[in-house]
């Protein structure tokens, strides 16, 4: 792991690098858990939530959150994340515009309701060059008590696409996979569950928040 400089306008410290494994060699976002700051309603270690966060984006089979792993680094344990070669001029403001994103965007809205997304800016929706769309900085997710904060409140009070419901209804029977289990305790767990199974019964995006459900900045 080659450190190429530390990404601009994080609040942790966030670093661009190069891996390289067996001649192949690949950009990534690492984020080291000695960088963090702390936070009063949350535990050290958020960069296990990063991890936790792809690890849920799988088993819902939804793809959303690019690979995330635990590695070892010049700063110590944190999550290595793979770098999306994005159009950063989009961002979910610019995304929602356009109707052919409505489908991923709302799937990224059922994840951000049932992880507990304190954080969502638009800035953390990006645009791959295949034209997917990308879930990134998930580190303030999976808190027991009410977070909520995102950005995206287009699809306050509409019904849940009937897949959407059903991946979350399928989630709840087999219950969370082993690599997310271990990465958050048990009330995190049993709330995570919780809230997709409630979000399912109910079969409806939440009403737009107050002022205090959104973030700061918004972008």
């Amino acid at each position: 792991m080659t450190l190429k400089g530390r990404l601009p306008r994080s609040t942790n410290a966030t670093f661009l690098v190069e891996v390289g494994l067996d001649g192949t060699r690949a950009l990534a976002v690492y984020k080291p858990e000695r960088g963090e700051r702390p936070l009063w309603d949350f535990p050290s270690g958020l960069f296990k939530r990063e991890i936790a966060a792809y690890h849920l984006s799988e088993v819902l089979g939804w793809g959303l959150v690019p690979l995330t792993i635990q590695r070892e680094g010049p700063y110590g344990d944190g999550s290595l994340q793979e770098f999306v070669h994005a159009d950063f001029t989009q961002h979910y403001f610019t995304l929602c515009e356009d109707p052919a994103h409505r489908d991923q965007l709302a799937r990224i809205c059922v994840f951000d309701l049932i992880a507990n997304n304190a954080d969502r800016k638009s800035g953390h929706c990006l645009l791959g060059p295949d034209g997917r769309i990308w879930a990134i900085d998930n580190g303030l997710c999976f808190n027991t008590d009410p977070k909520l904060r995102t950005v995206i409140w287009d699809f306050a009070g509409e019904l849940l696409p009937d897949g959407l419901r059903e991946d979350l209804r399928r989630l709840v029977k087999a219950g969370l996979p082993p690599p997310l289990t271990a990465l958050l305790d048990e009330r995190e767990c049993a709330t995570l569950l919780a809230r997709a199974k409630r979000l399912a019964q109910v079969g409806r995006f939440p009403s737009e928040g107050g002022g205090d459900r959104y973030p700061w900045p918004p972008v």
